[in-house]
């Protein structure tokens, strides 16, 4: 899915924080990377410290300023930088979330520059991207696209940059419609609560992008193209990809279901697929009818 080149998304209030340390490099990240990724905002804590050797320690002591994202103006702009696409999806997110949620307020999205401090821990492509509750606010290193193609065999593109990007606001609404209060976290296993908060952000993700092409800009420029199958296969893949088994499986060779966090493959496609083609109403994950 690429955005339409005229689109105005000049509005962004995307901003850049952290140092550009050279994360991904070498062999890169192992698979504990991306276990640090699934479980680490979940339980609210910084566990970069499991990632060993991964950050430049002599560049993360401290983070440099906020920078805003003045270069990123149009939908041309998004489909030539992952920086800029995130920018897109933010203003493209909010108007699509605005007219769903009565009195919305927007999350703050932050492109982390190699690594920066939140108060749900550090904020790094060893984490992964993210969403912080008590800042309501989401942070995404891009680089972490690339950790998803080199270790993991995704094909990361634009889409499934779009699904994760979207699976982080529907954790931005859980919060702020009172789902994450009326669910706490109950440990873990296929039918946790933190399982289903997670089925529930992959259908909002869904949805969001199953509408996205009827949302205009002020000029009525359709902000992004219609996908074609190759590029919703590719969000599918993401999802496939952060699956607890599958994870499991590359990790130790074994599925342990009553570990799971997020779900398995089968189910993050499965409500990613519902919300993309029934929308938000086919997103009740904690309901009666919830079969996984």
């Amino acid at each position: 899915m690429t955005f339409n080149p005229n689109a105005d998304i000049s509005g962004n209030k995307t901003s850049r924080r952290g140092r550009n340390t050279a994360i991904v490099g070498g062999g890169g990240v192992g698979v504990i990377g991306l276990l640090v990724f699934l479980i680490g905002p979940l339980l609210g804590v910084d566990v970069t410290g499991l990632m060993g050797g991964v950050i430049d320690s002599e560049q993360s002591s401290q983070s440099s300023g906020v920078e805003e994202m003045a270069q990123c103006d149009t939908g041309e702009d998004a489909n030539k930088s992952i920086d800029c696409r995130m920018a897109g999806a933010q203003v493209v997110l909010d108007d699509y979330w605005s007219q769903h949620v009565d009195g919305y307020e927007p999350p703050l999205l932050t492109i982390v520059d190699g690594q920066t401090s939140t108060q749900c821990g550090t904020a790094s492509n060893a984490v992964g991207p993210f969403y912080c509750p008590p800042e309501q606010g989401v942070y995404i290193d891009p680089s972490f696209f690339e950790i998803m193609r080199q270790q993991f065999g995704a094909s990361a593109d634009e889409l499934a940059q779009l699904y994760i990007v979207g699976h982080e606001w529907g954790h931005h609404i859980q919060n702020i419609t009172g789902t994450m209060s009326d669910h706490p976290n109950n440990g873990t296993g296929a039918e946790s609560n933190g399982v289903r908060i997670e089925l529930q952000a992959d259908c909002y993700a869904g949805a969001w992008l199953g509408d996205v092409t009827s949302l205009t800009d002020d000029n009525g420029t359709p902000y992004l193209q219609t996908p074609n199958q190759e590029q919703i296969d590719d969000a599918l893949n993401a999802a496939f990809v952060v699956g607890d088994d599958h994870i499991q499986k590359q990790s130790s060779g074994s599925v342990n279901p009553e570990s799971f966090t997020h779900g398995s493959s089968e189910q993050r496609q499965k409500w990613f697929t519902s919300g993309y083609e029934n929308g938000l109403g086919s997103c009740d994950t904690f309901g009666e009818a919830y079969s996984g």
